[in-house]
């Protein structure tokens, strides 16, 4: 390797030394002939005690990463770097493309999960136009590992916002929209039937101005086409002032529907709603409330659960500005106030509205396998019983033949004479 140097870039007073083909040359500067150099047994220092270097990357081209090579300090303190695996090379190069890969079916989870946290760190899925996109990429492929339980209570400004995002996932098992306000029109209320989301199986709607309109809406699908919400165990319709006896009556298909919570509607607990739930429905009254409907248990799992905690907080820098956040808590320190957790206002609300109202909770009543077990018991003894009676009667009438057709032995010999 040849190396062309400047006289007037050199320092003054050093010596100048040049690796040619494996060999080290110095120059003699006043010559500028090249002297055959042989390092002492012991090593030279390279650089100064007081030499640093800074290391610069191009943030332009690499997007603030340093590709291709991880910088770390050893414990003496100096710098060592290694390159990076062709795998995480790969990674980050499909994350940073996330938008243009058409399908990631039969793809590995495994490696399907770390694509998603590479591409989540890099913001892909907060972008406006190509974030939905990347987002229906790994739903249409994986289903509930990308989200299987979704709480978006207290979150009308997310839905708004996100509408479509929340649409596009697949396979959740639980879904949380309490206190959104959405009316009976709101397309979510449909989305929910659909066959994307046959697997849930606990849906609360506390709060959300619903009526028997709304509801009869909702069920549409699943009344007409016996499709949607096949899986549904659980339902929570507590205060919503609007739904009456007759939206009760569209809550018949749910077949596997095992506890529903009408507290705060327009029910009464009167023995006549309480007797007609059970015709309808086949649900207990519960005297006590039931730990299903307990929200404080609601909790985002899956790989976007950080996808749905980004949403919450873009959404609260754009309602609230850092200005009027800082006052608040300013303020709250000078008259020795905590600051209040989010959502606190809604819970000290829900416990005023639960002392006003009554509980109206049902449940499905088990049935002990002992009960199931005593009629067939009793079929079997009943199937049992004329055999038994069959069996006695042809002892009997052998016991009776073998008195009847026994001879002493005189009278033997007395046939046998004959």
């Amino acid at each position: 390797m040849s190396c062309y140097l400047d006289a007037e870039n050199d320092p003054e007073g050093e010596p100048v030394y040049v690796r040619e083909n494996g060999q080290l040359f110095m120059i003699n500067q006043d010559s500028g002939r090249r002297v055959n150099y042989t390092p002492n047994s012991r090593p030279s220092r390279l650089f100064s005690k007081e030499f640093s270097v800074e290391l610069c990357v191009n943030k332009e081209n690499d997007n603030g990463r340093t590709d291709n090579f991880i910088f770390t300090y050893t414990k003496e303190g100096s710098l060592r770097y290694s390159s990076k695996s062709l795998f995480s090379l790969v990674l980050s190069y499909i994350a940073d493309n996330i938008n243009h890969v058409d399908s990631l079916n039969d793809f590995p989870e495994q490696i399907a999960e770390k694509l998603f946290y590479a591409a989540d760190a890099r913001q892909k899925f907060m972008e406006s136009k190509t974030g939905l996109c990347a987002l229906q990429t790994f739903t249409n492929a994986y289903g509930c590992l990308v989200l299987q339980k979704l709480c978006l209570r207290n979150g009308s400004l997310i839905i708004s916002e996100k509408l479509e995002e929340i649409k596009s996932f697949r396979g959740l098992t639980y879904l949380d929209l309490s206190c959104c306000k959405l009316g009976d029109g709101h397309e979510l209320l449909e989305h929910v039937t659909n066959e994307s989301l046959s697997s849930l199986t606990h849906l609360l709607l506390k709060d959300n101005c619903l009526s028997d309109i709304g509801l009869r809406k909702m069920t549409a699908r699943v009344r007409v086409m016996k499709r949607g919400l096949e899986n549904l165990s659980a339902l929570d319709l507590s205060y919503n002032p609007g739904i009456t006896n007759k939206g009760v009556r569209y809550l018949r298909p749910f077949k596997k529907l095992n506890y529903l919570d009408l507290s705060g509607t327009g029910l009464r607990g009167t023995k006549e709603v309480i007797d007609q739930i059970h015709m309808l429905i086949d649900l207990v009254h519960s005297k006590i409330p039931l730990k299903e409907f307990d929200h404080s248990s609601c909790k985002t799992e899956g790989w976007a659960d950080q996808v749905i905690l980004q949403w919450k907080h873009a959404v609260l820098e754009v309602v609230n500005s850092k200005e009027s956040i800082k006052s608040k808590l300013a303020a709250q320190r000078f008259y020795g106030k905590r600051p209040r957790a989010e959502g606190s206002q809604e819970s000290l609300l829900g416990e005023k509205q639960r002392e006003n109202c009554e509980n109206l909770q049902f449940y499905k009543e088990r049935r002990e396998t002992s009960d199931n077990l005593l009629p067939q018991r009793d079929m079997e003894m009943i199937e049992e019983f004329p055999k038994r009676r069959r069996t006695a009667a042809e002892q009997k009438n052998h016991h009776l033949q073998s008195e009847l057709f026994s001879f002493s032995q005189t009278e033997w010999d007395l046939l046998n004479s004959y």
